[in-house]
């Protein structure tokens, strides 16, 4: 692994995205006006995600190798059928939506409550109403850097052209009723004609669903890692999309399909939490319950406490120790670059504290008894 990277307050503080760092931009795609679908709000808290308005801020505009904004809207509001060329994950952490899929949206709908997480495959048209009492919350993740943006159902399109409101094929908004005039240097969108809307993919509801991952769906590793039989460690891990971070040779996600990264479920008891360690890929945490304290760098440490809904961006190769500090259960979502497993290497007193307990790493990458572990003679 690569030398380990210092943070700074300054860096660890940039890195930090805020609940209430989030800003909302409600004119974010081709819909903005159409009746129904008013009062939506975008948020790009790492990349621009699929923004198609220049005007979009963004927390941090760095390459993660995977896009994080959410999309939030009051009750009765309609996000109108798209479809993506990567994955897109939603990650319901308020409210009640109901998703749907298909060209006109008719090959099947689904529910999705709070706490349930849903990768939607690429290549379908998808869409989702706020079905819930008040405002809803979707944090969403999209597949690598480049999202290759989206394609607009036929019948949005030409909604929003009876508001004033057209798309370029180079993904600029054309606003007619303020005056814009559409670029003589490029097209704009058409719909997508029968024949191609007819070599889509297509989905069952029973297949979705096995898309979706619920509270109950979640199967929880007790001993995750190296150090969940030393004091400090324990916390559990349940992995939704890909292997991730788990050393858990019994574990496997509900999800196997290439995304560009990979996303679990963490949880801890108060003081309980991961002790120090690295990866070589970056590494966000999204706090949805409880409070956390996360140490980063070997020397010279630096301390950042995470509310609900806080975001913490962690660069590749960054020593990090992650608590509980809150007085009830916490948890938290990770998600990491890459399709493939994550390998955690754990700093020294780690690997001796649980070599103590019993325990070491294999050399695939697993917790195993410490006796039947060769050592290296190197």
């Amino acid at each position: 692994m690569q030398q380990p990277v210092r943070v700074d307050e300054a860096e660890l503080a940039r890195r930090t995205v805020r609940r209430s760092d989030f800003v909302s931009c409600d004119q974010a795609f081709i819909d903005c006006r159409t009746p129904g679908s008013e009062g939506k709000e975008n948020y790009a808290m790492i990349g621009p995600g699929v923004s198609q308005n220049s005007q979009q801020v963004v927390n941090l505009r760095e390459p993660h190798g995977y896009n994080i904004g959410a999309a939030a809207m009051p009750h009765g509001i309609t996000n109108n059928l798209h479809l993506h060329f990567t994955a897109e994950v939603f990650l319901c952490f308020r409210g009640e939506y109901l998703l749907r899929w298909g060209a006109e949206g008719e090959e099947g709908e689904l529910v999705l409550r709070e706490g349930d997480i849903a990768s939607i495959p690429t290549w379908i048209f998808r869409g989702f109403t706020n079905i819930g009492p008040d405002d809803g919350w979707l944090f969403t993740a999209l597949g690598h850097d480049d999202t290759g943006g989206i394609i607009w159902g036929p019948t949005v399109l030409r909604d929003a052209a009876r508001y004033g409101l057209h798309l370029t094929e180079d993904g600029r908004l054309v606003d007619t009723e303020a005056g814009e005039q559409p670029p003589e240097d490029v097209e704009l969108v058409r719909p997508m004609g029968e024949a191609d809307l007819a070599r889509l993919r297509s989905f069952s509801a029973e297949k979705m669903r096995r898309r979706v991952v619920t509270q109950d769906d979640l199967e929880w590793s007790a001993a995750p890692f190296l150090d969940s039989a030393v004091s400090g460690g324990g916390a559990e891990l349940a992995l939704v999309v890909g292997f991730g971070m788990t050393e858990d040779l019994e574990q496997e996600p509900r999800i196997f399909n290439p995304h560009g990264h990979n996303i679990a479920w963490l949880r801890a008891e108060p003081g309980a939490g991961m002790l120090g360690h690295r990866v070589e890929g970056t590494q966000t945490l999204m706090v949805k319950e409880g409070r956390w304290e996360v140490v980063l760098n070997d020397h010279d440490p630096v301390t950042v406490e995470l509310g609900e809904w806080d975001l913490l961006s962690v660069p590749p190769g960054a020593w990090r120790s992650i608590r509980n500090v809150g007085e009830d259960t916490g948890k938290l979502v990770v998600i990491g670059s890459g399709d493939g497993r994550v390998r955690l290497d754990w700093d020294e007193e780690v690997v001796k504290a649980a070599a103590d307990a019993g325990y070491s790493i294999d050399h695939n990458g697993y917790v195993a008894p410490y006796a039947l572990v060769p050592r290296s003679r190197g």
